[in-house]
Parts: C-alpha cells; structure tokens; sequence
C-alpha cells in the first residue's frame, strides 16, 4: 500500500473516526483503524465492538492495500503536520510497518493483521428512510440532555425512536428521560418509516452522530432493524447496535390534569433561574418558584452563600410555590428559541410540570418538582 493525501482531508476524517476508539482497550486491535486504500480513496474504519464508523477519503492511490495502525497515535502525528503539506504513507513489505511521512517528518508504525479487525456487519436492515439533516439535528438536540448516565437503568441510557401518533395524524417521535425530566419530540414521519420497530439508539451513537452530522449534507439516510441501526451520508457510515431492552411508558408520565397554565419570556426566565441558581447548594441547585397573579419570584438560598431572589412578570393568574432543579430547569428551557413563550403547566407543589414552547407542539418537556 503506497498513497498521498492531503493533510486537512486526512484530519477531517481522522477526527471523526478516531473518537469511536476508546482510550483504554484490553483488545489490541481495538485502538487501531483499519485503512483500505484503493480507486483513489483512503476509506478509515474503526469500532468498538457496539460503534462502527467507516468513512472515506480522495487520495492519490498508487499502490493498493489494507492494513491497521493506531487510531490515536496516527492521529496525533497527522494533527502535528504542518497545515497545507502533503501526507505519504507506505506499508512495508510483510505488512507489519507503516511509514507516515511530510516534509522532513517521518514516523514509522506497527501495524496488526487487519484479518483481526472485527466487523459488526450490519446484517438486514428492513426498515429505510431519509431525514434532512436539520431535522435530525433537531431531534437529537431536543431531547439528548433528558438521556440517563446510570448504567443499572441502562435502557434509559439513550434516545426512544418510535412511530406514534398526535391527533391522528403519524409522526417520528423521540423520547428521552432519566426519571427527573423528560423530553419528547416529534415529526412528521418521513416516508419510508412506516412500520419501523421501536428503537433505543444508545448515548455514545447519539453523541459521534452528533458531532459527524454537524457537517453533514442535506439528507441523512437511516436503516434499521430491531438490533442495529445505520447513518449514511456523503462519505460517512455508521452503524450502531442497538440498547437492547424494554422503553418504559413514557406516556403515563406525562400529566393529563394540570390545569395552572403561566407564560413567561424564556430569555428572561432563563438568565434569572442561572442567576439565581449561582446561591443554590448542593447536588439539586435547588430553586424556589412562587407564583402570586402576574408575578413570579424566582429564590434560592444555601447556608453557606446566603440568599437570591429574582421577580418576573408572568401571563397567568395563578398561586403555587414548587420547587425544581435549576440544571434540569436550564436544560429544558434553554431549548426554547425565538420569541414565542415559553409555557407552563402545572397542578400542585408535588406533581410533574410540563413545559412547552407557546404554537409549538413539537416538544414536549416534564419535569418532576423537589422539596424545597
């Protein structure tokens, strides 16, 4: 295998690629990327056994091969090239040594038999269907801050991509909760998506997918099955296995008899739960919200730092004092853009919260009270 390739694409996609890996790996071959060099395109794979990611690059090939060399430490030698030079890479005859080289700069890498680089092969994958990139943009970021870190409750640790339906009409919705808060977003279901299984995308696939479409073209191509999941778009394929277990109900979390409804401004209401939140103590950053007719005080107090209060006018007439936590308050509101409301509903100190975007009934937070 002999190949050139420009330093900047061979970063771009090293980037991306090498963040599957993980940093500390008791499989060797596990912390190296498999390299296939053929038809004027480096194509760079890597996995960790639940994550695939395969994406390909224009290179000048004259010479054909394959091999696997260290994810994070090709990596790192590419990124400290000067910008604008050209990378040279060779692989020695037995296949067990490859030469990077630019400039005056030469590195030469062990590399294992890619004989040993493991597939999670995708299998069939009955269900395809096309989103536009913003949409799926959206759909992860609406919801992904609501996914759980505890591993014991592991089929929360991640996004719930189901067909539903709203008013009778059907949508691709996404569900996120850690048992604090949870967030539900949907969209007309794109055509193609009909029948799909229900399926849990784990935190690591949503995070690099994350990160890839940021970059991406206009329409992203998902298949699935009941067991793995896969995104393909210009140059870039993942594949993911999928959470296997059991989404709870998230319907029966969501309040039906909340009947206090307060809009307020989200910027406003945003800047003063952060600023009042700076007093707050402990792991809850627990803050007081009490409603009295067109006013809202914002409080929050710590042995230690003292006391902070902030007063908004509200639209509403209502009276409740509950509690929340700021974090989890932040979250949710932070995702509510431009200059609609931002609107509560609520029904006692002790019971669920939801919270929308005035007209937009896209998303859906809950949020469950604290004791304050």
């Amino acid at each position: 295998m002999k190949l050139s390739i420009e330093r900047a694409a061979l970063l771009r996609s090293l980037n991306h690629v090498q963040s599957v890996v993980e940093r500390r790996n008791t499989i060797p071959i596990l912390s190296n990327v498999l390299m296939k060099a053929e038809d004027g395109t480096l194509t760079l794979a890597t996995t960790d056994m639940d994550l695939e990611l395969n994406e390909g690059v224009a290179a000048n090939v004259s010479s054909p091969g394959s091999t696997t060399a260290p994810a994070h430490t090709f990596h790192d030698i590419v990124r400290k090239f000067p910008d604008g030079s050209d990378v040279e890479i060779e692989l020695n005859a037995e296949g067990t040594q490859m030469t990077v080289s630019a400039g005056r700069s030469q590195f030469k890498l062990s590399c294992l038999p890619i004989q040993d680089f493991p597939e999670i092969g995708a299998g069939d994958l009955p269900a395809s269907f096309a989103l536009p990139a913003a949409d799926l943009r959206a759909l992860i970021d609406r919801t992904r801050f609501a996914m759980s870190t505890e591993e014991t409750r592991y089929y929360l640790n991640g996004i719930y991509v189901h067909e539903a339906e709203s008013d009778g009409v059907k949508v691709l919705r996404a569900v996120a909760t850690d048992g604090h808060r949870l967030a539900r977003f949907e969209m007309p279901l794109p055509e193609g998506a009909e029948g799909m299984p229900g399926v849990i995308v784990p935190r690591k696939a949503v995070g690099e997918l994350r990160k890839l479409i940021d970059e991406a073209a206009d329409t992203i191509q998902i298949s699935l099955s009941e067991s793995k999941i896969r995104f393909s778009f210009d140059h870039v394929v993942m594949t993911s296995k999928l959470i296997d277990g059991t989404f709870p109900d998230y319907q029966r979390v969501i309040p039906e008899g909340n009947d206090k409804v307060v809009e307020v401004d989200p910027k406003i209401f945003t800047s003063a739960i952060d600023r009042v939140s700076t007093i707050s103590d402990g792991k809850s950053r627990a803050v007081k919200v009490t409603m009295n007719g067109k006013h809202m005080t914002i409080s929050a107090s710590s042995p230690e730092a003292g006391s902070a209060t902030e007063e908004l006018e509200v639209n509403g007439d209502t009276d409740i004092e509950i509690g929340f936590n700021a974090k989890y308050l932040l979250d949710i509101t932070s995702q509510i853009e431009g200059d609609s409301a931002c609107r509560l509903t609520l029904a006692d100190a002790a019971s669920p919260t939801i919270i929308q975007q005035n007209g937009d009934s896209s998303a859906l937070y809950v949020i469950m009270p604290l004791r304050v």
